[in-house]
């Protein structure tokens, strides 16, 4: 069974920058497209960034268009979330998820496996 492990969370000021990790368990990770969402109190699950099996396409949402970058890194079995200029309203439980299959989805239910989350917390 495939389990995927956030890393990389933490408290940030406003402006600054974290980079999220998620490492893939199993022989499959490529694959498969990659996601990451996140949720924060009170709100829906979001969609934050997808990118298909190769690293080629990649999309994002709105609210994060010209400050988060996802990767990923085959070898490794990992995919990266760089976030920049980090504002009060991207605090929130950071999701990592696999995708049902090789191309880039961005909604949640196109998705199969989710990590336990990591915490990103950006003060004013």
């Amino acid at each position: 069974q495939v389990e995927l492990v956030e890393a990389g969370g933490g408290l940030v000021q406003a402006g600054g920058s974290l980079r999220l990790s998620c490492v893939a368990s199993g022989r499959t990770f490529s694959s498969y497209a990659m996601g990451w969402f996140r949720q924060a109190p009170g709100k829906e699950r979001e969609f934050v960034a997808g990118i298909n099996w190769n690293g080629a396409s990649t999309s994002y949402g709105d609210s994060v268009k010209g400050r988060f970058t996802i990767s990923r890194d085959n070898a490794k079995n990992t995919v990266y979330l760089q976030m920049n200029s980090l504002k009060s309203e991207d605090t929130a439980v950071y999701y990592c998820a696999r995708a049902a299959g090789f191309s880039q989805r961005v909604t949640s239910d196109e998705y199969r496996v989710w990590g336990q989350g990591t915490q990103v917390t950006v003060s004013s």
